[in-house]
């Protein structure tokens, strides 16, 4: 073998004894709470003692503390200055790339992604699917919190005092074209928010675009705060809308893993590609959606 040859062999192998050591620190990280050495040993699978002299070098590196009192470990303050320099690196929009195209590719239909602006949920990133019949967005458009899936999403999820101010205002505008009391307007969309949020998933029918049929589901940071919202449209006829439709397991599974990627649900790290550019590509005929 070529000397060349064996650094780039001893590179891929890269240095074991960190690679063990870094299972106490996952073990950590996954357990939540200070441990005591013997659990701690245990949960990274290896004897207390080789166990020890880990700890004793990442205390050192201030990546592990024990508690002078109870003698139990934790993460230390160089850990926490690693979580929130990565947590300040997470772009939901980038990230949120590759989740979107394989989401199109998978179910052969329009997504979008949308987070809350100044004006309230907004289309900031969408992909089409291609096709005899192909539904488009605007980037920049702003949805409506009643009457699309992309804003019951957020109704039912996202909480912001601004948001509670524009959805007050859409109860009494609806109220008003429906010759209904702000009362009963808000009691039936009560309902279908419990029924949104029993099911993890907002849809609508044709209720801002004749024709069109949407899901939408949260996405969560590392907090549990909803930070954005995965959509899918589709023509209504070849767009199933039952809760438990192939569309809707996708799109929550969209959701959830731009979730995880965004440090919700868990501790361990995802690698995360750039994304591929989204496919230009616009067959005829096209339906304009203007709220999703």
């Amino acid at each position: 073998m070529s000397e060349a040859n064996g650094t780039a062999t001893n590179q891929r192998q890269g240095i074991q004894s960190i690679e063990i050591g870094t299972r106490l620190l996952r073990a950590l990280a996954t357990n939540g709470r200070a441990m005591a050495l013997r659990d701690l040993a245990r949960n990274a699978g290896m004897p207390a003692a080789k166990a020890r002299r880990y700890l004793v070098s990442f205390m050192r590196m201030g990546l592990v503390e024990q508690d002078a009192n109870t003698g139990r470990y934790d993460l230390g303050e160089f850990a926490l200055a690693l979580g929130l320099a990565s947590l300040a690196r997470l772009d939901p929009v980038r990230l949120a790339g590759p989740v979107l195209d394989d989401l199109c590719e998978h179910i052969g239909e329009t997504v979008a992604l949308a987070m809350w602006g100044n004006h309230g949920a907004t289309c900031v990133r969408w992909v089409e699917a291609g096709g005899p019949v192909t539904v488009t967005l605007r980037t920049g458009v702003v949805l409506p919190l009643t009457s699309s899936a992309t804003g019951l999403a957020f109704a039912a999820f996202y909480r912001s005092p601004y948001l509670r101010k524009m959805l007050d205002a859409e109860v009494q505008a609806t109220a008003a074209a429906r010759n209904r009391t702000p009362v009963a307007v808000l009691s039936a969309l009560a309902v279908q928010l419990d029924e949104i949020r029993r099911h993890g998933i907002a849809r609508a029918s044709g209720s801002v675009t004749p024709g069109i049929n949407g899901f939408s589901a949260p996405v969560f940071d590392h907090t549990g705060r909803m930070v954005a919202a995965i959509t899918s449209l589709g023509i209504i006829g070849s767009f199933n809308l039952d809760w438990d439709s192939p569309m809707a397991l996708s799109t929550k599974d969209a959701a959830a893993k731009l979730s995880r990627r965004l440090g919700h649900g868990g501790a361990e790290a995802i690698a995360v590609d750039e994304p591929s550019p989204a496919a230009t590509a616009s067959p005829e005929p096209t339906v304009d959606v203007a709220a999703a």
